[in-house]
């Protein structure tokens, strides 16, 4: 429960700063061909569908938020919550409580958690040199361990460099061993690839936004293809 109060707490501040700063919501979902994430398939059937909505609260430097993921078959059920501190435009740190599978209770935080909770600092490059880059580490929670039983602290990297308005590459890697999260024994290359994406013009008020993905896992040798749908 420490997590969920954490987030209460963090809703309360917020709302409380809203007197004297503009707050801001956002909310949204994507339709995705399938679930992908950092280069690995999330599930045990690949290319089902996926709806992932999204919502956040924003006051000033600080969000908070979730974002979900759940197969049309069933096959995937996620739902995570975050808390993002913005020290400037191009830098910020967040803290994520992963919750896969729902094998136990969401409010289970003890032995047999599914939790998982992540610290990543993300850079956003400016228009001289618009590199962008995020590093990412589990720092606590279930399921992140080494083959000896320790504690794996699985870490990746991302690198991003935008080819034009619409279209970025992306490489990324574990930095260790991470069997659980990233199937990896020790450093690994697991994802590189290519996102394009497209606003097709529906009337002259609505446009809807679609992007695609092509990937390579050059650790796990394989490959993905991603379409999706931006409400």
């Amino acid at each position: 429960m420490k997590t969920v109060k954490f987030f209460a707490v963090a809703m309360v501040a917020l709302v409380a700063a809203t007197s004297s700063v503009k707050a801001q919501f956002s909310a949204g979902a994507d339709l995705v061909s399938s679930y992908v994430w950092r280069g690995v398939p999330q599930e045990a059937t690949k290319g089902t569908p996926n709806v992932q909505p999204f919502v956040s609260f924003t006051v000033d430097k600080f969000t908070i938020g979730s974002w979900a993921s759940s197969s049309l078959i069933g096959n995937v059920k996620e739902v995570d919550l975050y808390a993002t501190y913005a020290f400037s435009s191009s830098l910020a740190l967040t803290v994520t409580d992963y919750n896969w599978g729902f094998t136990n209770s969401y409010f289970n935080y003890g032995t047999g958690s599914d939790h998982l909770f992540e610290a990543t600092l993300a850079y956003t490059g400016g228009e001289s040199f618009p590199l962008s880059g995020s590093l990412n580490t589990f720092f606590a929670g279930a399921n992140d361990l080494k083959s000896d039983g320790k504690r794996a602290y699985s870490t990746y990297v991302e690198l991003s460099y935008p080819l034009s308005e619409n279209a970025k590459i992306f490489t990324g890697a574990a930095l260790g061993e991470s069997v659980a999260v990233y199937g990896t024994t020790g450093f690994g290359l697991i994802n590189a690839g290519v996102k394009v994406s497209k606003s097709i013009e529906i009337t002259d008020k609505f446009s809807l936004p679609v992007y695609g993905v092509l990937g390579f896992n050059p650790y796990a040798k394989g490959a993905y293809f991603v379409a999706g749908i931006t409400l």
